[in-house]
């Protein structure tokens, strides 16, 4: 028999069962907030801190004491992960990016509140400049749909199962992608910093993390083969439409540029042109490899965020310094010259100037770019597969989940 339905009166969840509730979160949880944990308080063992991030179970790492020892569910305020929702048990922390959601009473599947709002929530996060935000005074009047305990006890058991075997193949999708990508870091690397000709005669190139190079390259400096943050001689009026990139829209690469309307007063623009590399100062951009070559403008130019370096390449192939600055090494120590607080840490400007770089002629150099552009096409090749496998999963995972927490689908 088909159950009665009733319009639920918001868009994302329609129509529920006749008899299912939809209280506001205020009205199932008490509502507060995790603390200010330092990453210098981190050690390997104690109690887990959680926060903003996603991977391990959002675990930061692990302190010496606690601040809850109950079950409750928390989320994410901030960035680009808002909204994200975890059921927390036994004794743990929580930073300040993440809310806490405190059960009132026994009278409700905690599990199948965590999968219910794991899909409402994420319809009430908005824009912010650091990605996005749900704060507790949000969360508080968002409504969620409720049915009786014995029946959010049956959906939670059927979700709970379906989404961990989904979860495992993700696990595994991710853990493949990122061995392709160890091996094309590998891959332009070792082409970066011994070339391609086998059985040649080498020599010590006086960087630790370089070891040897060919005998007739030499080492120089980044700020000696290419001009960083250089400016125009173009000058842009206000209200001209130019070729505009945000710091989101450079990732991987590849640089999704969109056309906005310049406004002069705002001064905070860096400006770039065509064929010069942008890289992303700030973390996890930087370490994240947030770099792209910037072609095809529209209009030879264009301007990006305050939180971008700009090199213009003059002694060097532009495509072979691209590969460069994607090595391990060079983000790694970038990192560590970082200064800042939070999301806001940046890399020194003079870390990226005094990096050193091989130097050679540019036939060899034009050979490398050849030869990574078609290896790197193969292994971009095989991530991009996996990588739309894993949003297919995530997709019936969502679509599992809506079905289940708004009544669409009944479990037997």
């Amino acid at each position: 028999m088909t159950r009665a339905m009733k319009d639920s009166g918001i868009e994302w969840i329609g129509e529920i069962p006749e008899d299912w509730k939809l209280p506001k979160v205020k009205q199932l949880f008490s509502i507060g907030r995790g603390r200010v944990i330092s990453q210098l308080d981190l050690e390997d063992t104690g109690y887990p801190v959680y926060s903003s991030q996603t991977k391990n179970n959002g675990c930061l790492g692990y302190i010496s004491t606690y601040d809850f020892d109950r079950s409750q569910l928390t989320w994410t305020t901030d960035g680009a992960n808002a909204g994200t929702v975890f059921l927390r048990e036994g004794k743990h922390n929580c930073t300040n990016v993440c809310g806490t959601l405190t059960p009132k009473n026994d009278e409700n599947s905690l599990l199948y509140l965590k999968y219910a709002l794991e899909y409402i929530v994420i319809y009430h996060k908005r824009a912010d400049i650091n990605g996005f935000k749900i704060m507790n005074n949000e969360m508080a009047e968002i409504k969620v749909t409720l049915p009786s305990m014995p029946e959010q006890q049956k959906i939670a058991d059927f979700l709970d199962e379906k989404c961990s075997h989904i979860d495992s193949v993700l696990e595994k999708v991710r853990a493949s992608i990122d061995e392709y990508k160890q091996l094309k870091q590998s891959v332009i690397t070792q082409a970066v910093t011994k070339g391609i000709k086998p059985n040649r005669p080498m020599k010590d190139s006086g960087i630790e993390w370089i070891g040897e190079i060919p005998q007739d390259w030499s080492i120089s400096k980044i700020k000696f083969v290419a001009k960083f943050n250089p400016q125009y001689t173009v000058q842009t009026k206000e209200n001209d439409i130019v070729t505009f990139a945000p710091m989101e829209c450079i990732k991987n690469g590849y640089c999704n540029s969109k056309e906005a309307v310049f406004q002069s007063s705002n001064n905070s623009y860096t400006p770039f042109q065509e064929g010069d590399i942008v890289i992303a100062k700030v973390t996890p951009c930087f370490e994240n490899g947030n770099i792209a070559i910037m072609e095809n403008l529209s209009s030879g130019y264009g301007y990006g965020s305050s939180e971008l370096f700009v090199l213009r390449p003059f002694n060097i192939q532009t495509r072979f310094l691209f590969y460069y600055l994607q090595n391990e090494s060079f983000k790694k120590i970038g990192c560590s010259t970082m200064t800042g607080t939070g999301g806001l840490k940046r890399v020194s400007p003079t870390f990226v100037q005094n990096y050193p770089i091989p130097h050679f002629n540019k036939t060899e150099q034009n050979d490398i770019v050849n030869y990574l552009d078609v290896k790197c096409a193969e292994i971009d090749k095989l991530i991009t597969k996996k990588e739309q496998l894993i949003e297919e999963l995530e997709t019936y995972k969502k679509s599992l989940i809506y079905e289940y927490v708004t009544g669409k689908k009944e479990v037997k």
